[in-house]
């Protein structure tokens, strides 16, 4: 992992970290929000933007030559998230974030979070593509995710603010 201060004094989580300093590119910064706690890790997942290959498991995507890319990072004890993605060229890709809390590395339904660019409210069913995809130029692209935890039978949706 790399941390890497930025003129605002943020830190930029993640190994793809230069990325997005450099404003080099292609890439995508992600501002997260709204995070339950600051235990465990941080991980952003890139997939091929196609209802066929979304969630798909990497083994697989990889084995087809496809798109996949995961970054981790520990949870910062304070101050603001922001996380650096690289993307292999410009387009269309869908992004996943998810807050490991307990570190095993295996989404927990019931503790762990997760959310996407669009930031609908993802209630108890499978996120839909579009609700994922994000645009991806030269330079790179920044978007903003605010953590969504489960929350009884609603599923999934953003804390309350404190």
């Amino acid at each position: 992992m790399s941390v890497i201060a930025t003129p605002a004094t943020a830190q930029i989580l993640g190994t793809d970290a230069a990325a997005c300093t450099s404003r080099i590119g292609p890439a995508i910064q992600v501002a997260i929000t709204g995070l339950k706690d600051r235990k465990g890790d941080l991980k952003l997942e890139l997939y091929p933007a196609t209802e066929a290959d979304f969630l798909k498991d990497d083994r697989d995507l990889i084995a087809a030559g496809k798109t996949f890319r995961r970054i981790r990072a520990p949870t910062p004890a304070y101050g603001p998230t922001t996380m650096c993605i690289r993307v292999p060229r410009p387009g269309q890709y869908a992004l996943l974030f998810t807050h490991d809390r307990d570190g095993r590395n295996k989404f927990n339904f019931w503790s762990d979070g997760a959310g996407f660019a669009s930031n609908r409210k993802l209630g108890r069913s499978r996120p839909k593509l579009e609700e994922a995809t994000i645009s991806v130029g030269r330079g790179v692209a920044t978007t903003h995710i605010r953590a969504q935890y489960l929350r009884g039978f609603g599923g999934f949706g953003p804390l309350k603010a404190r």
